[in-house]
């Protein structure tokens, strides 16, 4: 694809993510524009595309691949559609940024991969967090050796749930919902991102407190052990509202404390400890997705990689799967196993 070329997006889903944040995140990349979107629902899709200016609307997948203006899709719909409708997509030669987590199993992810592989096209998923410029900044400085050899690690992401979010992740396990698949997914693609490791084994505990039905969980607490010896806790939850948000990483000659930070928004602090005290570390905050969009916009055009690749997509949904399983039988589970 040409750098000239004027690339037409069309979205899957007429959800609220798009709505808040990936819209504008494509509009903010040169020569790219939302030309379609696409909903079960066709009112819902026509209302949608009034309201965004999108110039059409379809009722089906299908239509909006038919579309010759599409060349891309971003793909939001509920977790259990993804696998079909990335399948899809590569059929039809379109390349795919796809939110998270990709699948509900790894066989379905691996699959979605392959086609977009044997097919020719980019396909991304939208982890966000790792375009942060707090975390970007957090893992230059692990991986540069500021604070030693990293030993440990911690997350803090337990936040409420808002009423105009909850509908399907707290009430239907077919569409994927639940804590686990939805927050820890990001845990596990933000810790992979800053270290540089792949976590080989998890164990966890969950609860529904009160706000998850249907046996899905709201609240959960996991440690995983990385390739690179790191432990890390995770702490997630759907019914916290005053938790706040934070990530740790501690290392034999410094500790780094990120906080504020996993959050969609570009904001946050980051500190650094050592035997020199305590000191805040410079961020230049910039949105998440539209550095996201722009990385996967480079891609499309042959210019290095998505910042999260669909691999990455793949690695982040084992260790949530990995959890999943832990906290289901109460025995630890190694990831590497069920990424093969």
């Amino acid at each position: 694809m040409e750098s000239n070329e004027p690339v037409g997006w069309g979205l899957i889903g007429a959800s609220t993510i798009a709505a808040e944040h990936m819209i504008g995140a494509i509009r903010h990349q040169p020569g790219h524009e939302v030309v379609a979107v696409a909903s079960s629902n066709a009112q819902r899709a026509t209302d949608y595309a009034r309201q965004h200016r999108i110039d059409s609307a379809y009722d089906s997948v299908a239509k909006l691949l038919a579309d010759p203006l599409v060349q891309v899709v971003y793909i939001s719909t509920t977790n259990e559609l993804h696998r079909d409708q990335v399948l899809a997509a590569a059929a039809a030669g379109k390349h795919v940024l796809c939110e998270k987590p990709l699948a509900l199993t790894l066989d379905d992810a691996q699959q979605m991969v392959r086609a977009c592989a044997q097919a020719g096209v980019v396909m991304a998923t939208n982890h966000h967090l790792r375009n942060a410029a707090t975390h970007r900044r957090i893992r230059e400085l692990v991986q540069g050796g500021v604070i030693g050899r990293p030993l440990f690690a911690r997350v803090f992401h337990a936040v409420y749930l808002p009423p105009h979010l909850q509908g399907w992740r707290i009430d239907k396990p077919a569409a994927g919902g639940g804590v686990i698949l939805d927050i820890c997914v990001h845990d596990a693609d933000t810790l992979r991102f800053i270290l540089g490791a792949e976590p080989i084994e998890a164990i966890g505990l969950s609860h529904s407190a009160f706000l998850a039905r249907e046996g899905l969980e709201d609240g959960v607490m996991a440690a995983l052990r990385f390739d690179n010896g790191v432990l890390a806790q995770l702490h997630d939850a759907f019914t916290t509202p005053f938790a706040g948000t934070g990530i740790e990483i501690h290392g034999d000659k410094g500790s780094i404390v990120g906080r504020h930070v996993m959050t969609q928004q570009p904001v946050g602090d980051v500190l650094l400890r050592d035997a020199g005290g305590e000191r805040a570390i410079a961020v230049e905050h910039e949105s998440l997705y539209a550095r996201g969009v722009a990385r996967f916009c480079a891609a499309i055009r042959s210019e290095g990689e998505p910042a999260a690749t669909a691999v990455d997509g793949l690695r982040s949904l084992a260790t949530a799967l990995a959890i999943a399983e832990a906290c289901r039988t109460g025995a630890s589970v190694r990831i590497d196993a069920l990424r093969a």
